[in-house]
Order: structure tokens, then sequence, then C-alpha cells
């Protein structure tokens, strides 16, 4: 078959393939299928817009609403906080000696002046009468002396006594004077190294785990015991160092401000009443926190020593703030909103902001909300803009529903399957 041929027949082959689909497409058959079609999508219409009417004929949503309340809300800054004993005393032992007893029980409590341990004062006391006996000596040469100068004055007027004696004489009683001098301040110190055996308390406090037991031999590097005292005790915090003016200011006041301990685990007050009473004069430059000092009368003996607690410091009070439930708040891409209650019992979504928190339950709201405006608590994972609410108090149950709140909600789900179907 020559060239021209072959082109001749693929030629006729499309003009065959164009007509056959141009005369498919316009059957009357299509046309009025696609009819048809339009018409199933003019119908779908007709539902849908009976669907959106079946929305506010649904039953009411059940939520808890509360109102916004307005009262005066004390404003906290809160911190991890160290407690602190207000004095820390290592008892060591001021003379070197046998370790006779220790008068007192680890973890009790005692007094200024108590005796701790008792140090064996034999060798001390033998120096202490030592220094007495030595004082009675020298008080006897004073005498003798003072008396041999008092004759030779006497006699000194007659040419009897040369005057050279007579210096001598007087240099003499100078001599044994001081030598008694001496001998008194060293009865004192024999008194107070015999003073030193019986250990004392030196402040009011706590005794720790003992250091020692009795028979042995303690020096001046030997640790008795650790006493801290805890009436009163402080509480060390830090805050963030842009919070320095606000707590300036507030402890420029005239009461000083108040500081509460939170237990770390479940943050409920352990010991109330403190106060603050140091700001520190410096910001620390690798943390930019500032420390505070609180003080505690611990009567109760709450805190203790090397305790890890929450710090509530509370620097000021608003008045009439606005206050609602936090579990009101929720969050959004374009920040937090709560579901408010309308006139006509729907719901909208209304952007707040939220000022600050008010115990453990509540917020103070900033803007968004008004004294009197009622806000969902808890129902909102069923809600959406303008839906229809049925509000109820905090702990009421919704009412069981009635048979024709049943009939009709049956019939409305029956409605839903004509139309998917």
């Amino acid at each position: 078959m020559s060239r021209f041929w072959k082109i001749a027949l693929i030629v006729v082959a499309v003009v065959l393939v164009v007509g056959v689909g141009y005369h498919l497409m316009h059957k009357p058959g299509a046309a009025g299928a696609q009819a048809g079609q339009q018409g199933g999508r003019g119908g779908q219409g007709g539902p849908g817009g009976q669907g959106q009417g079946d929305d506010k004929d649904q039953a009411p949503v059940p939520v808890t609403v509360e109102p916004v309340v307005k009262k005066d809300v004390p404003v906290y800054l809160t911190a991890l906080g160290t407690v602190q004993a207000l004095n820390t005393v290592t008892v060591n032992p001021q003379v070197t000696g046998q370790l006779l007893s220790l008068n007192f029980k680890e973890g009790q409590e005692v007094k200024k002046g108590d005796v701790l341990a008792q140090i064996d004062p034999r060798t001390f006391q033998a120096q202490y009468d030592q220094a007495l006996a030595k004082k009675q000596q020298d008080e006897a040469l004073l005498a003798t002396a003072r008396s041999n100068l008092e004759r030779s004055q006497n006699l000194a007027p007659q040419g009897y006594i040369s005057k050279q004696d007579l210096d001598t004489l007087r240099n003499t009683v100078a001599q044994y004077k001081a030598s008694v001098e001496a001998d008194v301040g060293a009865i004192n110190n024999a008194q107070v190294q015999l003073g030193f055996t019986k250990v004392l308390s030196p402040i009011d406090g706590v005794t720790g785990i003992r250091g020692v037991d009795p028979g042995n031999l303690v020096t001046t590097a030997s640790n008795i015991v650790t006493i801290t005292q805890i009436h009163p005790i402080y509480v060390m915090f830090t805050l963030p160092e842009q919070n320095l003016e606000m707590v300036r200011g507030a402890a420029r006041g005239a009461e000083p401000l108040q500081v509460t301990a939170l237990d770390r685990v479940d943050a409920h007050p352990i010991a109330e009443g403190g106060v603050l009473n140091v700001i520190d004069n410096q910001i620390d430059t690798t943390t930019g926190t500032f420390r505070l000092r609180s003080q505690f009368t611990n009567e109760k003996n709450d805190l203790w020593p090397g305790q890890f607690v929450n710090v509530r410091l509370k620097v000021r009070t608003v008045s009439g703030g606005l206050v609602i439930p936090s579990q009101a708040v929720q969050r959004g891409p374009d920040g937090d909103y709560v579901y408010q209650v309308q006139g006509d019992s729907t719901v909208k979504m209304q952007p707040v902001k939220v000022a600050g928190e008010v115990g453990d339950s509540h917020v103070m709201i900033g803007s968004g909300l008004a004294s009197g405006d009622t806000v969902v608590t808890e129902g909102q994972f069923r809600l959406k803009p303008g839906s229809k609410v049925k509000a109820l108090k905090p702990g009421e149950v919704p009412a069981a529903p009635t048979a024709e709140e049943l009939q009709k909600a049956k019939q409305n789900g029956q409605g839903g399957g004509r139309r998917r179907g």
C-alpha cells in the first residue's frame, strides 16, 4: 500500500471518532440526565434549608453557667522558697578533755544556758585552786612589803634609813601589788576554763544529731551538736527583676507585706501570717532575679529548716475586680475567650484578657466582660457560636426529657436520614 492511502485511512478514522463522540454528547438522554442532576441539586437545596431550620428546632444544650462577680481581689506574686533557720549554731567544746556526759536528747528543744554536755573538770579545777593559792601568797608578800615601807617612812626623818633603801621598799610594794593583780587575772582565766567544762546552749532552738559520744576525748574541733533556732523562722525566695519596683512600692506602705507558705505538692497553705522583712540590695546578673526574706512565727513548727515551699506574696488589692471561674476561660488560636450567654439563650465567643489568678479556682478578667454577664463554666465542648443553651446552676442536673421531646428528637433523626438518603 502506498503512503498516500495510509494517510487517507488515518484521516478517515479520526473523522469517524470525532463524529461518534459528538453524537454521544448531544444525545437527548444526556441532556435529561444533566437536567435531572440539576434538579437533584435543587432538591438538595430545599432539604438543606430545612436542615438549617431543624438546627433551630433542636433541644437546647444543657450547660452550667455562672455570673461575672465584682469584688475586691488581692494580687499575689508566687515563687519557690526555702525555709531557713533564724540562727544555726554548731556547738564545739572550748577546752580539751574527756566527755563525761551528754545532757540532751537528739531533736530536743533547748533553751539558752541549758547544759548540753559535761567535760571532766578536775584538771581545770586544780589550775583554779593553784591560782587562788598564788594570789594568797602574793597578798602575804604585799602585806609584808607595805609594813616595811611604813616603818621605814617613819624612820626616814631621823636619818636611820637611806633614800635608796626607801625607794627599794616602795618598788617592792608595787611589785607585789602587780603580782596580786596578775593573780586575779589568772584566777579569772582558770575560772573561765573551768566553766567551759560545762557546754551550754548559746541559743534557744532544736538540737540535731550528736557528733560525739560520752567517754571520748574532745577538743575544740569536735562537733558536739548543731542547734537551729526555729521560733521565729525565715523563708527565703526570689522574684524576677521586673517585679522589683512593684514589690518596693508596696513595701513602702504602712503595713508590712503579707506572705503565705504553701505546700509544694498540692499548694495548700501550711503557714500563714508571715511578713516580708528584707529585700536584697542587688539583682543576680546570672538569673535576673532578686532575693527576699520573710519571717514567720512558726508557733506550730509547720516550717522546718531546709524545707522547700511555694511562697505567695500579697502586693496589693484590686478594688472591684471582675471574677469568673477559671474553667470558663478557653484557649484559642487568637487568645483566651469565653462562651457568653446572651438574652435569647444563645451563646457567643467573647474574647477576654485574664489579669491574674484569684485563689485556686477563679481568675480576674481585665477586659471583655462586665459585671452581671453570664458565662458558661461546664459543657463548652458541645457548643458553637449561636448554639441555644439551657442554663443550669453549678451542681444542678438537667431534667429528664419528656415524651414529646423524645418524639420530636426521633422525628428529627428520621428526617435527617431521609435527607442523607
